[in-house]
């Protein structure tokens, strides 16, 4: 477990590191949020890599020193470096590290090593509802990251073939969050792993109108101590830890501590499928895309094996049929920029579907029942591990519940199944001057094993304004930001609140 001192000691060693001959940047932040109702609206909360809250009142001050690897933009190799201390009011902690990271580029390759906020993939980081696998919603999880950050161009395709992913494993630092949320008597998780990998094809030329990018992203939480109700009341499970627990979370593999006849895979796996069309004239950019979410392979791949014989067979293939599922569950998008227009540069509409998670019916093949169906896929939980999130925020798309909002102590998401709408606007009616607007309209039915009684629904909005001071005035560095948000309806509540945000950077140059 990564402990305070621990993480102050490695803290002062990477602050010496980024000192050596190099251009820094500190960047120092402060915010305030005030609401009426029950909670941070969700637009004021969401989409921020966890440094946030839904309490009422909340605030911050916050300090960040980084070292670009543009300092070292012509060598075949670069280092860079960040250090990004909080301290926090009204939130899930007093002290957060909210970066705390090295990194080392050889040609087109990095590693980072460390906590480190990374962007979504193919979607806009301001105007999207979110990723619904890599999202950027919850606090960045310490990690060993091998990646190919941008396009490298595949030799002999004449630049009309890139390629781009990442592959990391690291450890969520959620224990005592866990513990007390819980009050020790919930299902919890203590030093679960992470593992993550994405892959991404781009084909279409640098320059030309016309490209697609494909991609998929896949995630799995392993290893740990789970505190879960198998059957026997809470009982402590050591989880596959080292080199197989590893293995079996890169290649999803071998089961959970208890499983036997009907054994899944080892951990909590998720992923997606994203695709993005993107037309890109003189006057303006459009661009479609899509990102179909899955929890296991009855919406990866969509079909299982249902030809199990009977009897003593019950559990031996003995036919070629299979069960072949709904294409249902998927988010659709579309993004236009307008290039000459200032006061409306960025239009993003999304909608997302989650209610079909492969159906309702979860039952497996048994001597007097050769039918295998598997169904209730139950996005985003898992019944040993804490399910896809960090520190109580969802790690993929916000309007899946977030744990934080649970008042029975249940680290889990309890509105997994809805419909919603979501539109982004932004703009810049003068130069300085920087603004957005999002809405979402949601109708959720709560999760197959824990219904709504009746169908619930949720708005949310926010309206963001952005001033950045020029730089040849008294106040160069300085911006002021500041929003309003609301939501309203049974999934969220009625809240109302407003958030304003200062923040200065400074250029620092050492030898």
């Amino acid at each position: 477990m990564i402990t305070r001192a621990k993480a102050l000691l490695c803290l002062t060693m990477l602050l010496t590191a980024l000192t050596v001959q190099a251009q820094l940047e500190l960047c120092t932040e402060g915010q305030l949020t005030a609401s009426t109702g029950e909670h941070t609206p969700l637009w004021l909360n969401a989409n921020k890599y966890g440094l946030s809250s839904l309490e009422k009142t909340n605030g911050y001050l916050r300090a960040g020193l980084f070292r670009s690897m543009e300092e070292d933009s012509l060598r075949h190799w670069a280092f860079a470096g960040g250090a990004d201390v909080t301290i926090a009011a009204g939130n899930t902690s007093t002290l957060i590290i909210q970066q705390l990271y090295g990194e080392l580029r050889w040609l087109k390759g990095r590693l980072t090593i460390g906590s480190k906020q990374q962007p979504m993939e193919l979607k806009n980081q301001q105007l999207s509802s979110g990723a619904q696998t890599l999202g950027i919603n919850a606090r960045p999880v310490p990690s060993i990251r091998l990646s190919l950050p941008a396009y490298w161009w595949v030799p002999f395709t004449k630049g009309w073939l890139g390629l781009k992913g990442h592959i990391a494993y690291g450890m969520q630092t959620d224990d005592r969050w866990q513990r007390e949320f819980t009050e020790a008597a919930q299902k919890r998780t203590e030093h679960a792993k992470l593992h993550t990998k994405a892959g991404y094809l781009r084909i279409g030329k640098l320059g030309k109108p016309v490209s697609v990018e494909m991609g998929l992203e896949m995630a799995c939480q392993f290893g740990g101590t789970s505190f879960a109700d198998i059957g026997q009341g809470m009982t402590r499970i050591k989880n596959e830890d080292g080199l197989k627990g590893m293995a079996r979370a890169f290649i999803p593999s071998g089961g959970d501590v208890g499983e036997d006849l009907y054994e899944n895979k080892a951990g909590n796996h998720v992923g997606s499928y994203l695709l993005r069309v993107n037309l890109d004239f003189k006057q303006w950019y459009l661009a479609l895309y899509a990102d179909h979410f899955f929890e296991d392979h009855s919406q990866m791949f969509y079909l299982d094996y249902n030809g199990y014989g009977e009897g003593d067979e019950f559990n031996v293939w003995k036919h070629n049929r299979y069960f072949v599922y709904d294409f249902k569950d998927i988010m659709l998008g579309a993004e236009l920029k307008l290039k000459n227009i200032t006061w409306l540069d960025n239009i993003v509409v999304e909608y997302i579907y989650s209610k079909y998670q492969s159906g309702p019916i979860y039952h497996d093949r048994t001597r007097n029942l050769a039918d295998h169906i598997g169904g209730r896929d139950n996005y985003y939980n898992h019944y040993m591990h804490t399910g896809w999130q960090h520190w109580g925020q969802v790690m993929g798309n916000p309007l899946y519940r977030s744990p934080l909002y649970n008042t029975d102590h249940q680290v889990a998401v309890e509105n997994n199944r809805f419909w919603a709408w979501h539109l982004g606007l932004s703009g810049h009616p003068i130069a300085p001057l920087h603004y957005r607007v999002l809405a979402t309209w949601q109708r959720g039915w709560g999760t197959y094993d824990l219904p709504f009684v009746n169908p619930e629904h949720n708005f949310s909005w926010m309206a963001e304004a952005e001033y950045k001071f020029a730089e040849h005035t008294a106040l160069a560095g300085w911006n002021v930001k500041a929003a309003v948000g609301m939501d309203r309806g049974q999934i969220l509540g009625n809240n109302f609140g407003g958030q304003i945000t200062i923040a200065k950077r400074f250029a620092l140059h050492s030898k």
